[in-house]
């Protein structure tokens, strides 16, 4: 018999005519191979983007420089001209200024209650517009009051002020009035005499005082007496639209210091319009 003769016995093994059995060589899978009833390998997604950070370019860093410069600039130039700081820092830190709402004050004893706006203190570069905020808030109607009692300040702001009752019909007072309505004399000098002299009626509270004095400016010039006139005349163009006698001028221009004008003089200069004997 030849060595290719062989015979299988029925368990896989062969036997040789000349040795022992022996088991066929294992056949190792190829991993090429499909395994079967091999479940299908789940699909991975692709992985995620790194996330894009935003990197300043030179360029950029140079654009906004130069326009934060620009609007430091344009700050500083606009605080550093006269009043400026003191117009920003009422406006927006703390009016120099205060007021308050009376719902029923009688000014002259005739029982007639009227709503009225106390106003105090210091007339700054911004109490302009400051008074027209608290004039919409308190709600005034034509014939209702101001009261007044203030040392001036701001003469351009003052006439504006004085402008702004007239439009509104209202009528001026020196005094101060408590939550009830109840009123005190008070005092109203320089600049404030221009706010008092915008009321249709000009109420004369007793034991109130007017005082009025020569404007000058506090800011440089280069003509001191060309300024000096100038305001001069403004002061005299507004009085006079008021209702005002010239001769208020010339009672201003006698002294830099106060004068406090007796009640007599104030009715004959028809600065107060409606004496009251009673405050």
């Amino acid at each position: 018999m030849s060595v290719d003769d062989r015979q299988d016995d029925g368990t896989g093994h062969r036997s040789s005519p000349t040795g022992p059995r022996v088991a066929p060589p294992r056949q190792t899978p190829s991993p090429f191979t499909a395994r079967p009833n091999a479940a299908p390998r789940p699909m991975q997604a692709d992985p995620a983007p790194p996330p894009r950070t935003f990197r300043f370019s030179l360029w950029s860093i140079i654009i906004f420089v130069l326009l934060l410069s620009s609007v430091a600039i344009q700050a500083y130039r606009d605080l550093s001209r006269p009043g400026a700081w003191d117009f920003w820092r009422e406006t927006y830190i703390a009016a120099s200024m205060t007021s308050a709402v009376i719902s029923d004050v009688d000014i002259d004893g005739s029982g007639r209650g009227r709503r009225a706006l106390a106003i105090s203190g210091k007339i700054g570069s911004a109490s302009a517009s400051w008074f027209r905020d608290r004039l919409s808030e308190a709600r005034l109607a034509a014939g209702d009051a101001v009261l007044l009692s203030s040392q001036g300040g701001a003469l351009n702001q003052a006439a504006i002020m004085g402008e702004v009752i007239r439009t509104h019909g209202l009528v001026t007072a020196v005094a101060t009035a408590d939550a009830s309505g109840k009123l005190r004399p008070a005092a109203c000098a320089s600049a404030c005499v221009l706010v008092y002299a915008g009321g249709e009626t000009r109420y004369g509270i007793a034991g109130s005082r007017l005082g009025v004095h020569r404007f000058t400016t506090s800011a440089p010039v280069s003509d001191p007496l060309a300024e000096a006139q100038r305001i001069q005349g403004m002061v005299l163009g507004y009085m006079t639209k008021m209702g005002v006698s010239s001769g208020i001028v010339e009672a201003m221009s006698q002294t830099s210091d106060i004068r406090w004008l007796s009640p007599k003089e104030a009715l004959a200069l028809n600065l107060i319009t409606r004496p009251v004997d009673r405050p």
